[in-house]
């Protein structure tokens, strides 16, 4: 393993155009999560680039040459004896041991929860972030946002394969079962759907144990390749469900509903923003510590959106809603009503406001 480690830490790092991202890394010690493509080696590789050359050690433990057990008796050594400040796992997996170094980053799509690591969750570019690869910012760049979503490597792969590779890219990170699960979802997004639900429509293509499905749905939510919404004071009624990307949607299924692709980037943005949110009956987001709710309606008609608010009002009232917010895809304007403010903003305005 000497002639290995002593080739990863000759070797220099490559990296291209790097654009930032809302999180950066510092001189603390990281496990960074996130989906896979989602940019962890993008951030860690334009880190180690801005250190001295011979302080650090990269390693991607994917790679077959590797032999664990030998790599973990001289890896202390190897660090020791080459005064190696910053000691990278890529890809880490529990087999791997720590040297001790000044700074140790570890990047997974598991969270290992190593108790003494800086704790950073990577998701995919929100719109913000999706700005920085375009190279004009107008009506195409969202336009471009829905075909590409937010993985950046997807800006580097040819429109003609784009779903081809998210496919393979998939199946490579999941388990058979967990690719079903994964199809599947990509045909109810932004609806209520359970475990179980998921299960009964499985059973019937494939021989499949509820408790194998069962886990391998809990290792998608684990690893925020899905997420699930609860619906508001009622924790046990079925949850909806949203996709990572939504470029998944159209990777793994046929089936077309804008609306619900819409509402899933929506949610995305609430999620990396760190807004808790709830839904309910007739609402797609309710936010309890700002008072306000938001309705998706890409295409926004005011007369109907009136009429939408109108059904709302005992929910607006009870919950005391001082501000209601239609997400559009280029309509803006604004409603009177006597219970709230009304405001119907364009998917862009909205995402890049406070």
């Amino acid at each position: 393993m000497e002639i290995l480690l002593e080739e990863f830490y000759k070797s220099d790092l490559q990296l291209e155009k790097f654009h930032d991202r809302k999180v950066s890394l510092d001189s603390n010690s990281y496990q960074i999560i996130g989906i896979t493509k989602s940019g962890k080696t993008q951030i860690i590789k334009n880190y180690l680039l801005s250190l001295k050359k011979n302080s650090y050690l990269y390693i991607n433990c994917n790679d077959i040459r590797i032999n664990i057990e030998l790599l973990n008796d001289s890896l202390t050594s190897f660090c020791n004896r080459n005064k190696i400040d910053v000691l990278v796992l890529d890809n880490y997996k529990p087999t791997f041991k720590f040297a001790n170094v000044s700074q140790l980053i570890i990047a997974s799509e598991i969270d290992y929860k190593v108790e003494f690591l800086t704790h950073l969750t990577l998701y995919p570019l929100d719109y913000e972030e999706f700005l920085a690869y375009e190279h004009k910012f107008d009506s195409s760049a969202l336009n471009h946002f829905f075909q590409l979503g937010g993985l950046p490597i997807m800006h580097s792969v040819a429109s003609d394969e784009r779903n081809i590779y998210l496919q393979e890219t998939l199946q490579k990170s999941f388990t058979d079962i967990e690719f079903d699960i994964m199809t599947f979802c990509a045909k109810m997004i932004s609806q209520k759907v359970s475990a179980y639900t998921i299960y009964e429509r499985l059973k019937q293509t494939r021989k499949i144990s509820k408790d194998k499905l069962y886990q391998s749905f809990d290792a998608l939510k684990s690893k925020n390749y899905i997420h699930q919404l609860e619906k508001f004071q009622h924790s046990r009624a079925t949850k909806k469900i949203y996709l990572s990307d939504i470029a998944f949607k159209s990777a793994l299924s046929i089936e077309k509903n804008f609306a619900r692709l819409f509402e899933n980037m929506v949610f995305l943005e609430l999620l990396k923003s760190q807004i808790v949110s709830y839904y309910d009956d007739g609402v797609d987001f309710y936010l309890p510590k700002h008072d306000a709710i938001i309705l998706c309606k890409p295409f926004a008609d005011e007369r109907r959106l009136f009429k939408k608010i109108e059904s709302l009002e005992a929910f607006l009232f009870t919950h005391s809603i001082s501000k209601v917010t239609a997400i559009s895809m280029n309509t803006e304007g604004r409603l009177s009503h006597p219970l709230a403010e009304v405001e119907i903003l364009p998917f862009d305005i909205w995402a890049l406001g406070d």
